[in-house]
């Protein structure tokens, strides 16, 4: 026996140092050093051993050397389930998802952890259904799940009925669902969907919160919309004597930005200076993105300039927040350099810059980003197209708003509602009566910006009547109160037909505040029809509401003036004098080299523009001559 005892001995005493020797490899992160270990233990024939082979396939996946693994498990004699299930996650880790499969169909057992990496495994790779069949059949295999299971489940669900299936799965299979991981992954769940209660009751449920399940409580508040809620939840965590991190900072900013409230705001930025985040490039992100929403320019390009190195939100958020303020020649200058940098940008940065251009700046800049959304793969996704729709229909080039809003797979309302919307400015009436019946069609239910465009079209379209009756259809057929701009499209509609009457019906009949907008289309109309009653009546209202505008003043005097009314024209003026009654000054804009020059009425003559009318004016004779004018 005592040979026997001393080889045991022998081989224990060699398992132990092979096994520090693999430790080495994980410390040190050196594929070449495991290369030369592995080569050790097949010099001694100890490559056949579970132990070491399972230690082995597992350092092999880490450094991302799934052939090598392969090797070694082919070379175990005997391979347990630990030897299976690891090979299993590291062929999901590579990305070979077909041999991961394979692997799992030749499995001799099959035990929890084996389900648990086909289903994570099909979720990393981006196969949600894929992992929620895997689960359905592990059901049906008998395996119980576990709480790692669950809360794979948790990150895959799709809609809050699932949510909440889920949850009562976990509660029949006798979940500890005090358990704070299962806890903070329950939260998680239910804020993806806005079921704030739904959280508050997880929390009532558990028995210890960490930093975590504060996090995604304060999250659940904030996406939820209820921001003061998650100022108060931050509060709680501060009794609980519990430190936020740079997770919970970006989020309170964000919640600030909401709010708009920059005091609070900067109470969080003075914490995140203090403990070091503010130098953290989400902290740094949100803190910009709040000085933006709070027009504080100065400092969101102050502390976009202090930060040492670039990454994609950090840039990204600059960007946004120079297209919020419209600078959108500042967001292309910073645009460049990031691209040169290899920082990707994000699908609403993309969209941010087509907004800029679309107002400020050449046609041909938004050609070039349209360019750029191939080259990144964003020719799918809704928030980018809706954009690239918007942006040629502002520049007027409708028929390549049109080809791009049909070339959309799947449309959501915001795609109908901005072709739509840019078709009634384009003047295509037709087109957008429509699309409005194609949408009642596709079973989509209009909104307000939807009716809006509709109301719009009709508008233009002079089609009085089909305006009056969607217009009076809002509330009781499509479930839209009637806001400002409907009535005020009604209303110019009706101005411009000369139903007078009926347009100042429904002004006195609106639920709100009345703007001089609406009362200065009543007054353009009155001023065609000539009725110096009326004039007055609407005029009066005008200077009631906003005494700075001139144009019921002008309107007023020119009346007065073509009735013989001298005195009373006169009285009109010297009131607009008195009042420092404004005028609006037209004002029109040229992009040359991608800089936009504006120009006021008549500032063209102080620029030495005398030469370049008198060009126009030669322009202008030559087109009468060729149209035989």
């Amino acid at each position: 026996m005592y040979p026997f005892f001393k080889h045991t001995q022998y081989l224990h005493s060699t398992l132990s140092h092979c096994s520090t020797l693999l430790d080495h490899c994980l410390s040190h992160k050196s594929s070449n050093f495991l290369n030369i270990v592995h080569a050790h233990f097949l010099k001694l024939g100890l490559n056949s051993y579970t132990y070491l082979g399972n230690r082995c396939i597992d350092l092999y996946t880490e450094f991302g050397n799934i052939n090598d693994a392969l090797k070694v498990f082919d070379d175990i004699s005997y391979k347990n389930s630990t030897s299976w299930n690891i090979c299993l996650k590291g062929l999901f880790k590579s990305g070979q998802v077909g041999k991961a499969c394979y692997m799992f169909d030749e499995m001799p057992v099959r035990d929890v952890v084996s389900w648990n990496t086909m289903i994570s495994g099909y979720a990393s790779c981006g196969f949600s259904s894929h992992a929620l069949g895997v689960f359905v059949e592990m059901q049906g295999a008998g395996v119980r799940p576990s709480g790692f299971t669950f809360s794979i489940l948790t990150s895959l669900v799709s809609s809050s009925c699932r949510a909440k299936e889920v949850h009562g799965m976990m509660i029949r299979s006798g979940m500890e669902l005090s358990n704070v991981v299962i806890g903070n992954s329950l939260i998680a769940m239910y804020g993806k969907f806005d079921l704030v209660d739904y959280c508050f009751g997880v929390i009532l449920s558990m028995k210890q919160l960490d930093f975590i399940s504060w996090n995604s409580l304060i999250w659940a508040c904030h996406r939820a919309g209820r921001q003061e809620l998650a100022l108060e939840q931050f509060c709680c965590m501060k009794a609980a004597e519990l430190l936020p991190d740079e997770f919970t900072c970006s989020t309170l900013m964000s919640v600030c930005s909401n709010l708009r409230d920059l005091e609070k705001g900067k109470q969080v930025f003075a914490f995140c200076f203090k403990v070091g985040f503010v130098y953290n490039s989400i902290v740094s992100s949100a803190a910009i993105d709040l000085f933006s929403k709070c027009n504080r320019l100065e400092d969101a390009v102050r502390l976009f300039e202090e930060q040492e190195q670039w990454d994609s939100a950090l840039c990204n958020s600059m960007i946004s927040c120079y297209a919020r303020h419209d600078l959108g020649e500042d967001a292309l200058q910073l645009f460049m350099p990031t691209l040169r940098k290899n920082i990707r940008p994000t699908k609403y940065t993309v969209s941010c810059l087509l907004s800029s251009v679309s107002i400020f700046l050449p046609v041909e800049v938004g050609n070039q980003i349209h360019a750029l959304v191939h080259k990144f793969g964003f020719e799918s996704d809704s928030v980018v197209t809706n954009s690239l729709v918007d942006m040629y229909a502002k520049f007027g080039f409708i028929d390549n708003a049109l080809n791009i809003f049909n070339e959309i797979k799947t449309k959501d309302l915001v795609s109908w509602n901005t072709i739509m919307m840019g078709l009634s400015y384009n003047g295509k009436v037709c087109v957008t009566m429509d699309l409005f019946e194609e949408l009642r069609r596709e079973g989509m239910p209009p909104d307000r910006i939807t009716l809006a465009a509709v109301l719009l079209a009709c508008n233009y379209g002079n089609l009085v009547d089909e305006g009056i009756k969607i217009f009076s259809q809002m509330e009781m057929e499509f479930g839209v109160k009637p806001e400002e701009e409907h009535y005020s499209y009604v209303v110019e509609m009706l101005c411009r037909a000369g139903n007078l009457k009926e347009a100042v019906d429904i002004v006195e009949k609106m639920p709100y505040k009345t703007t001089t907008d609406i009362w200065r289309s009543i007054l353009s109309a009155c001023a065609v029809s000539g009725d110096l009653q009326d004039i007055e009546v609407v005029a009066t209202k005008i200077m009631e509401r906003a005494p700075q505008i001139s144009l019921p003043y002008l309107v007023l005097a020119q009346v007065y003036q073509m009735s013989g009314r001298w005195e009373s024209a006169v009285r009109v003026r010297k009131a607009m004098e008195n009042r420092g009654s404004k005028e609006f000054i037209g004002c029109s804009w040229v992009g040359i080299k991608n800089h936009v020059y504006t120009f006021e009425s008549n500032q063209l003559q102080h620029y030495g523009g005398k030469d370049i009318y008198l060009l126009l004016n030669l322009l202008v004779w030559e087109m009468e001559t060729e149209c035989g004018v």
